[in-house]
Order: C-alpha cells, then sequence, then structure tokens
C-alpha cells in the first residue's frame, strides 16, 4: 500500500501542488482502503459515486507530477494510489463462487452451441470409425488386437469364452477396485481429449485421426460381444457412462476443430490472431470436457458397476444424454447483468 510523503519535507512547487489536491487524494486513499477491507457493496452512495471522480482526479494529478518532474516520492506515491484505485474502477470484482457459477450458467453452454458444427462433425467421424470397427472386426477378427490394445482390452478378445464375457459385464471389484479403474479410465480418457484438443493447431487432421480410432476402438468391441450374442447387454455396459464419456471426446475434438480450421482459414488476422481467438472459446469448452470426463469416471467406476440391471443402465445412460443435450442446447433467456 502506498504511503503519502510527508509534506513538510517536500520542496516548495512540490508542497503547493500537493496541498491544492491532498484533500481529494487522502479521501480517494481512504474510500480504497475501506474497500480493501471490506466490499465495494458496503461503502456509501456518496464515497461510490465520487471513487471515479477522485481517480481521474489523482489519475491528471500524476500526469502533471511526472511532466514537471516533481518529486520522484509523491509520482511513486500518486502511481500506487491509481493503481489502487484502476482496480476497483474498471477491475472486475467478482467472488470465485460467483465465476463459477457464471461458468456452469452461461459461459460453457455457450461456448458448446458456438462449436455445433464442429460438434457434428467430430461426432459424425467418430460414428463412421465406430461402423468401420464393427464391420471389420465382424468379417476377419483378426482385427480386433490392431483396434483394441490389450491394457485396455482387459481380457476381453476373442479368445475369451462368453461365460468370460459376461462376467466383465457384471463382476462387481468391490469399493478399492472400483476407485482405482474410475481413476484410471478418467486418466486416459483425459489424456485423449487434451490430445484431440491440443492437436487441433497441426489443421485438425491428428484431431481426427483421434476421434476416428476411438470410434474404431468402440465398435471393435461392440463386435466382439455381439459375436457370442452379448451385444444388447455390451450395450448397457457401454452406455451407462459411454453417453457421457464420448461426448466429452465429441467436444474435445470439435474445439480442436475449431482452432485447426482457424489456422487453415484465417480470414483478415494472422494465423496465430486467429488461432489464439478460437483458443480462447475452444479452451472454455475444454474445461467443461473435464468436469464431464468426471462424471464419467464416476459413473464408470461406480454407477455401472453398482448397477447391473441391463434395462437400468439403459435409462441411467440415456437419461444422462438427455440432461447434457438440454443443458447445451435448450434456448435460454439472456442473461441478467
Amino acid at each position: 500500500m502506498s504511503t503519502a510523503p510527508d509534506i513538510a519535507l517536500l520542496p516548495a512547487d512540490t508542497r503547493r501542488f500537493r496541498a491544492a489536491r491532498e484533500a481529494d487524494w487522502r479521501r480517494l486513499e481512504d474510500i480504497l482502503t475501506r474497500a480493501e477491507k471490506g466490499s465495494l457493496r458496503k461503502l456509501p452512495d456518496e464515497d461510490l459515486l465520487a471513487l471515479p471522480i477522485l481517480y481521474r482526479g489523482a489519475l491528471s494529478a500524476l500526469s502533471v507530477a511526472r511532466e514537471t518532474s516533481l518529486d520522484l516520492e509523491l509520482v511513486n506515491y500518486l502511481e500506487g494510489l491509481c493503481a489502487r484505485a484502476y482496480f476497483f474502477v474498471y477491475g472486475v470484482r467478482t467472488t470465485a463462487a460467483a465465476r463459477i457459477g457464471a461458468f456452469f450458467a452461461r459461459d460453457w453452454p455457450a461456448a458448446v452451441r458456438g462449436l455445433w458444427k464442429e460438434t457434428l462433425i467430430s461426432g459424425l467421424l467418430m460414428l463412421i470409425g465406430a461402423l468401420a470397427g464393427y464391420m471389420l472386426v465382424s468379417s476377419d477378427p483378426s482385427w480386433y488386437d490392431g483396434f483394441v490394445p490389450s491394457g485396455l482390452a482387459g481380457g476381453r478378445d476373442f479368445g475369451a469364452s462368453a461365460a468370460a464375457l459376461r462376467e466383465t459385464l457384471y463382476h462387481d471389484e468391490g469399493t478399492s477396485g472400483l476407485s482405482v479403474f474410475a481413476t484410471y479410465l478418467f486418466t486416459h480418457n483425459s489424456q485423449v481429449s487434451i490430445m484431440c484438443f491440443a492437436l487441433g493447431f497441426a489443421f485438425g487432421v491428428p484431431t481426427a485421426m483421434l476421434i476416428v480410432h476411438n470410434g474404431t476402438m468402440l465398435g471393435a468391441i461392440l463386435a466382439l460381444f455381439a459375436s457370442r450374442d452379448l451385444g444388447f447387454e455390451m450395450g448397457g455396459w457401454l452406455i451407462i457412462h459411454g453417453s457421457t464419456e464420448l461426448f466429452a471426446i465429441v467436444l474435445a475434438g470439435a474445439a480442436g476443430f475449431r482452432i485447426g480450421w482457424s489456422v487453415v482459414f484465417p480470414g483478415e488476422k494472422t494465423r496465430l490472431a486467429a488461432a489464439a481467438d478460437s483458443g480462447r472459446s475452444a479452451a472454455v469448452v475444454m474445461g467443461g470436457v473435464v468436469v464431464m470426463l468426471l462424471v464419467a469416471g464416476l459413473l464408470e467406476g461406480f454407477g455401472r458397476q453398482l448397477v447391473t440391471d441391463d434395462m437400468t443402465r439403459y435409462a441411467v445412460g440415456g437419461a444422462m444424454l438427455l440432461v447434457w443435450l438440454g443443458y447445451f442446447y435448450v434456448p435460454r433467456g439472456p442473461a441478467n447483468g
């Protein structure tokens, strides 16, 4: 906090300059001190009205002090006073809770709606990948190992019996195992989503490849279980968490495409400026994608394992999809304030 220099120790010209304005500076400093200790809302109306006027007066005095080379200590005092006042006059004074509330109530869904074209393309690419993976594995099971890494397969492959595969859909690993599994899936899917977003700058090509690859993995797994007459059961296993998880990855891909296309088609801006502008809105979407992946991780690690009825799994997964679609795309009235 700046401290006013002792007027008795200042040069004569500085003392005259200071004497004509000191009362206003003192009042501004008093208002700022009370605002910093509490809140602007607690200040009387007359102080709130006076704050911008006093700030402009202090700013004008600072300009004069610099131009006329007045005492350096006075210049430093006025610089500190103006910096403090600027924050209250022009700065955004909101609480963390208010910022978080604005993100969920307005910023995130608005950013997702702004990417609707990219989202459609990202979802279509994942669907194409899933169909390709399903058809290729159904016609030739040797494709399966090429689409599904052994670490993710976890014993779910064509060497497993129908009974063993069914067991993987309903086996309860206990609370400890579920927690570890949820953490693993959250980490894995977060990495995939972040890569879809981060690699978007390369004209969106790596993002498209990742989206298609995730689709082929999904299709390959569905083909495996369908070959054992467990397609319906596998659908329930996937949808309870997949409606959120896959939607999150599609949105991450859409955010990557937005950046990639801005690099390819920057318009009147430079490619760097266009990518930076697109990155700001895409980053908001990615912030929400992390939330969706956390929800998907909880559904995967806890809800899917604790809910073993197929129809209930479909109901939960379908309800989650409707919740996300409604949250993102149902029209809202204009924001207040």
